[in-house]
């Protein structure tokens, strides 16, 4: 009987679906185990054999557990809202919705062909309005509550309202924007309008005037990992600083609890130091600048106050909002000028561009606080609005940039500085500044003499007892922008009443998306919901004409997978105490900044009011790595419709082309097919070697622009889903990018086919009950032993080569025995699920096999007798010995010596030194 994986697939994928094999329920008799993907966006193209990588290493491990013991969560749904579909929609007037339905469907057939045992019952998709629903659920209860940072927890706003109405804002201690001091008098004589301005400040879900990345062409906002180089990642727009009245959810006031939290989850160090870096905790001193001849002080944020003595110049950045009214009239054009430059430019490549020199002196000057003298206020693009307070204060002798600034404008520049063994020296003679982090103070009055730790410590706290600053903490993580001046994505559950924003009553939920003539923004430049008829309440007021951004519904969508039916909450109390947290998750790195920090966020802010258990979303994190293209290249001589084989192209001047890999095999071109590829080719005129047109290759980006996407639906077809899947692990490990070569292959599949070869010869079923002999037992042991141990470090690629060493081994003893087979089978279901249920049915078996026990090794048949040893003579193995695994060093140097093949290489000489490792290696010096 042939292994013919296109019909058992099927069978097994229908029996399935039929049976709700991996449908799961609330069982407080059994563990929980949640194991999550990152929910793919449904993109038009499909999957490519790139994509089911990281679903592919969690459907292993979920089959694993589930053999474990374990009730095993393991969900999947769409991350329904994006650019692509809304892209297409205005081109085409289809609307998103049907786009992305025609994109879930191809989707789910691609991944039900791969033998996911995703649980479909809990699907989700964030376009969905019954989904949806709890995201804007989530938004009003954020603009409810604040957060409060003597308790560090989100809090109702009532009892803000509560502390005004008492004593004003004096006592409160709150993550806001800057909000002037006010008594609780002032706050009673106040407007509805003046205090909802004033919460506003407060609410953790505000609207406020900020900078955004702006895309003309694309007509909204975007986030700053949707930006790179100065354009919008999807399409290579160009993007441009803008201010503008936005949404924004305060996850800064979070940053403290996100840095702390890394502490108690199993993530990479890499990963862990990614977001660090992002939420970018630094301590030192807020700094009051007097500005000469104004009454305006700038704050300056320092980590390194005992350098004050060396500030000689300030620079602010070119958007700060005292820029212009401090400007002499001499420098205004200039500055207005270059401010306007600077706005062009987007915050990552102003941060990233360390080589451009620029700025514009604005002709005011700043009092420098310790020493009373005047220094120059310029302004400059490496300084951003975003970070600290959108001013420094410039110490050119101990900062690379500041020096640089400072040498290409001629200013002053003053060491303060001088390392431990080192003596005051000229900074006019320095190439670059002098690093600072150790080391004594000099020219620095009251700080003079005292090395750095020292310094910082006196001179901030002289700062604070005169009132000229105060210790402060900051952090780099920023309010997350969260409007979206687009049509494809969740409404805002919000309406305006005298201008002032405010929220829906939770059973108007969901506020679902209307319909519009167009997917464009109106032709007064309204985001395209202001073309929706009738978009207010039922009382008449305007609703939020901008939806929110791809990451609102990617934020919790973990939650709702444990009680995705749920008309009443986000999660039940029971579900989630069950449930509780994800215990394995697996994605992308792409991530790290974006949506592993949002929903952190989103599931602290839940953890504050109640909803979830766990304060920390993912316990466990893998970022899987990338499956790169192996693309292949023709060469066409320039200015000719010829081509030249590969190993002939230098003989010519010619151009290299990525040609499609799916019309080349082994690095062969099928130069037919070729001709039929494009219309330009089909005269093409072919230089071959040996009667071959030979391809170049290199490894790349997997991408339809490089026609080396290999579409997982044609090896399915040819080799079956087992063998995608073994294959797709054997690669490599999970967390590493390699790359895609299916010659490959074919290894793997053949692997499998002697696999199913130990039940049968030809059509005859081979299974017999014999008692297993003492070397089977050890084959079977041994492999559990090593398959298990892989499977929980994630190491499937050794686990393979593990089955594929026992199946050779068996083959060898033409062992066909049930008591060793079975328990192979069942190891081997969660990599290939599929040719294990038929085997598993063959075998007798009425159940599934994804309920079988996964197999305990025993130790007893762990022990080795014998040892193969590999024989070396000056370093070079000759053969390999095997002797008792017991041997003493003198008995194993005795007979290695004695033995035959050894006088062959001693040449009759005494051995100078015989070096032996036990259990390992045996080196004779000679």
């Amino acid at each position: 009987m042939e292994y013919s994986f296109n019909k058992i697939e099927p069978k097994w994928q229908d029996y399935w679906r039929n049976h709700n094999t991996y449908r799961v329920e609330v069982d407080h008799s059994k563990p929980k185990y949640y194991v999550l993907d990152m929910f793919p966006y449904p993109s038009g193209a499909g999957l490519h054999v790139g994509h089911p990588l990281g679903y592919i290493a969690s459907d292993i491990y979920a089959r694993y557990k589930r053999q474990k013991g374990f009730n095993v969560l393991h969900p999947m749904g769409y991350d329904a809202y994006g650019l692509p579909a809304e892209q297409y929609a205005i081109q085409t007037g289809q609307h998103p919705a049907i786009t992305t339905e025609n994109n879930i469907k191809r989707y789910r057939e691609q991944l039900d062909k791969i033998g996911f045992s995703f649980d479909w019952n809990r699907e989700v998709r964030t376009c969905d309005p019954d989904y949806y629903k709890w995201t804007q659920w989530a938004f009003i209860q954020m603009f409810k509550h604040w957060f409060n940072n003597q308790t560090q927890k989100a809090e109702p706003i009532d009892t803000l309202i509560e502390a005004f109405n008492e004593s004003g804002n004096q006592k409160v201690d709150a993550a806001a924007s800057p909000i002037e001091v006010f008594t609780a008098e002032q706050w009673k004589a106040m407007s509805e309008k003046e205090q909802q301005e004033i919460l506003l400040s407060y609410r953790i879900a505000y609207l406020a005037d900020t900078v955004v990345n702006w895309c003309p062409e694309l007509g909204t906002v975007l986030a700053n990992d949707e930006v790179k180089d100065g354009v919008s990642v999807r399409g290579g727009h160009p993007v441009i600083q803008k201010t503008m009245r936005q949404w924004s959810l305060r996850v800064s006031a979070y940053a403290e609890r996100l840095l702390q939290g890394l502490e108690k989850v199993d993530w990479s160090d890499s990963l862990k130091e990614i977001q660090r870096n992002w939420i970018g905790k630094s301590t030192g001193a807020a700094v009051n600048f007097k500005i000469d001849q104004h009454n305006h002080t700038l704050e300056v944020f320092t980590t390194r106050p005992d350098t004050l003595y060396g500030a000689t110049f300030m620079v602010l950045a070119p958007e700060h909002e005292v820029v212009r009214e401090i400007t002499t009239a001499d420098k205004q054009q200039e500055v207005e000028d270059y401010t306007q430059w600077a706005l062009n430019r987007n915050e990552r490549e102003r941060i990233a561009d360390a080589k451009s020199i620029t700025g514009v002196f604005t002709g005011a000057y700043g009092i420098n606080p310790l020493t009373n003298e005047k220094i120059p206020i310029w302004i400059a693009d490496y300084v951003l609005m975003g970070y600290g307070t959108g001013a420094i204060m410039a110490v050119p002798a101990h900062d690379s940039r500041d020096f640089a600034f400072a040498k290409y404008f001629s200013l002053p520049i003053t060491q303060v500085v001088v390392g431990h063994k080192d003596s005051e020296s000229d900074p006019a003679d320095w190439s670059d500044s002098y690093d600072a982090k150790e080391g004594k103070l000099i020219n620095s009055d009251i700080i003079n003499g005292l090395d750095v730790p020292r310094a910082i410590a006196k001179i901030t706290d002289y700062i604070a007892q005169k009132g000229l600053g105060k210790k402060q903490t900051n952090y780099k993580l920023r309010d997350a922008i969260f409007s979206r001046q687009r049509y494809w994505g969740e409404p805002f559950p919000v309406y305006y009443k005298n201008s002032m924003p405010y929220v829906l009553d939770e059973d108007k939920l969901p506020l679902e998306l209307p319909e519009v003539d167009k997917y464009l923004p109106t032709e007064d430049g309204q985001p395209p919901l202001g073309r929706a008829e009738n978009w207010t309440t039922e009382d008449g007021y305007p609703l939020e004409l901008n939806t929110m951004p791809g990451f609102a519904g990617s934020s919790a969508y973990y939650i709702r997978y444990m009680d995705p039916h749920n008309d009443e909450a986000l999660v039940s109390k029971e579900a989630n105490n069950y449930w509780e947290d994800v215990d394995l998750y697996i994605g992308g790195t792409e991530h790290a900044t974006g949506h592993l920090i949002y929903s952190r966020f989103w599931n602290k802010f839940l953890f504050d009011i109640g909803v979830v258990k766990k304060d920390e979303p993912y316990k466990k994190l893998i970022n899987q790595g990338m499956i790169q293209g192996r693309s292949n290249f023709v060469y066409r001589i320039k200015g000719e419709n010829k081509f030249v084989s590969y190993n002939l192209r230098k003989q010519y001047d010619t151009t290299p082309i990525h040609v499609d890999v799916n019309i080349v095999d082994n690095d062969i071109l099928d130069v037919e097919a070729f001709r039929k590829w494009r219309p330009e080719f089909k005269d093409a005129e072919f230089m071959l070697e040996d009667g071959k047109y030979v391809c170049g290759y290199a490894v790349e980006k997997m991408s339809k622009s490089m026609f080396n996407v290999v579409n997982p639906d044609d090896i399915i077809d040819h080799y079956g889903a087992d063998t995608l899947r073994l294959y797709e692990m054997f690669l490599g490990p999970v967390e590493q990018s390699k790359p895609w070569d299916t010659k490959g292959i074919d290894g793997v599949h053949r692997f499998l086919k002697k696999f199913w070869r130990l039940f049968f010869e030809g059509d005859n079923l081979v299974l017999n009950d014999e008692s297993p002999n003492e070397k089977e037992l050890k084959i079977l042991h041994k492999t559990i032993h090593k398959v298990e141990n892989d499977i929980e470090r994630f190491s499937y690629n050794t686990a393979i080569s593990a089955f594929m060493i026992c199946v050779n081994d068996l083959t060898d003893l033409k062992c066909h025995k049930r008591a060793i087979l079975e328990p192979l089978t069942t190891m081997l279901s969660p990599f290939a699920p599929h040719m294990a249920e038929e085997l598993w049915q063959i075998s007798g078996h009425s159940s599934t096999i994804v309920d079988a026990e996964f197999p305990a090794y025993d130790e007893q048949y762990l022990k080795e007798d014998e040892i193969e040893y590999p024989v070396s003579f000056n370093g070079k193995t000759r053969f390999k010995l095997s002797l008792p695994a017991d041997a003493s060093k003198d008995e194993i140097e005795k007979t290695v010596l004695d033995y035959d093949k050894s006088q062959k290489y001693l040449e009759g000489k005494t051995p100078r030194k015989v070096i032996i490792v036990p259990k390992r290696i045996i080196n004779i010096v000679v």
